[in-house]
């Protein structure tokens, strides 16, 4: 009886690999979103549940530090106070070095204010979430004709100037945003920041990148913000300097 129950065990834990993958390899395929709603959709809602937040979310923020490796997902009403952090990912690999994007092959990361502007259900990198960068402020201040694109947060752990947080995560997550992208109005803001901007670290880090400095206080102005009212705020860029004007709710 005792081997019996140890096959049985052994057999569940080889259905549940190959699920893993063969599902996440057939995701690509079409339709094959779908295999991932069914198999995750309750761990989403549960991550969701588990510490107050509401699912179907109301609105979605995301904040990504780059030295700390780590992108915060928050879901809140949009313009309203009551936002909580439902989970940080670990970003698993990183190219490039702090500071901007400002140029096609320069292997950074971008830092500034961003949304989801497409996803991808068939990424090369399992599923993947597009990045509107270049931005605005991008636009001006990054080399005008080769300011690079192709910004996404994705499966996997491999990258060149984006953020990878690995196939489990990466499911969560598109399956939250897919939640709130179709609606009308709706957007999901992702601000990315070369580190969490308190003001000594502001301080040490400009003194280390003297040529960041300027465009760092511009985005600590954009983290206290939050930081101060937990409202993910507005974001308006001087369409002549591409510099950040009103960091605020």
């Amino acid at each position: 009886m005792l081997k019996i129950l140890l096959f049985a065990f052994v057999l569940a834990g080889v259905v549940i690999a190959v699920w893993f993958v063969q599902d996440r390899k057939s995701v690509r395929s079409e339709g094959g979103l779908e295999l991932v709603r069914k198999a995750r959709q309750d761990d989403a809602r549960q991550m969701f549940f588990s510490i107050g937040a509401h699912w179907p979310p109301r609105g979605l923020f995301l904040r990504g530090f780059k030295q700390e490796g780590e992108l915060e997902l928050w879901e809140g009403p949009p313009g309203k106070v009551g936002w909580v952090r439902v989970a940080i990912f670990p970003v698993l690999g990183r190219s490039g070095d702090l500071g901007p994007k400002r140029r096609e092959g320069d292997r950074q990361v971008p830092e500034g204010a961003y949304v989801i502007d497409r996803m991808n259900p068939r990424s090369s990198y399992h599923l993947s979430l597009g990045l509107n960068y270049p931005n605005e402020s991008d636009r001006v201040r990054s080399d005008s004709s080769q300011p690079g694109s192709d910004i996404f947060i994705h499966g996997g752990s491999a990258t060149i100037g984006c953020l990878p947080i690995g196939d489990e995560a990466i499911e969560l997550l598109y399956l939250a945003v897919a939640e709130v992208f179709p609606q009308p109005g709706a957007s999901v803001a992702v601000h990315l920041f070369p580190f969490r901007m308190s003001a000594g670290r502001v301080a040490s880090a400009s003194r280390e990148y003297p040529e960041h400095a300027a465009f760092w206080r511009e985005l600590a102005a954009l983290y206290e913000a939050f930081e101060d009212s937990r409202v993910p705020p507005d974001v308006l860029f001087d369409s002549e300097t591409g510099r950040l004007v009103k960091p605020g709710a």
